[in-house]
């Protein structure tokens, strides 16, 4: 996975986060949490603030 594949990174971190609402994530965690997922291998300084929004908003529609 790479830092463009919002919907995939999303869907992994509500499998392996699945108590955790992601409204209330702080992007220093949601960052290192990404980083860590099985399959992800993108450069951690790829990302931006920008991209951990999308993230986090698409982890919150798979959450409903």
């Amino acid at each position: 996975m790479k830092w463009s594949d919002t919907r995939d990174i999303a869907i992994a971190l509500a499998d392996k986060f699945g108590d955790v609402d992601p409204r209330y994530v702080r992007f220093t965690d949601l960052h290192r949490w990404i980083c860590e997922l099985d399959g992800f291998s993108d450069d951690p300084e790829k990302s931006n603030e920008k991209i951990l929004e999308a993230i986090q908003m698409t982890w919150i529609d798979e959450m409903d």
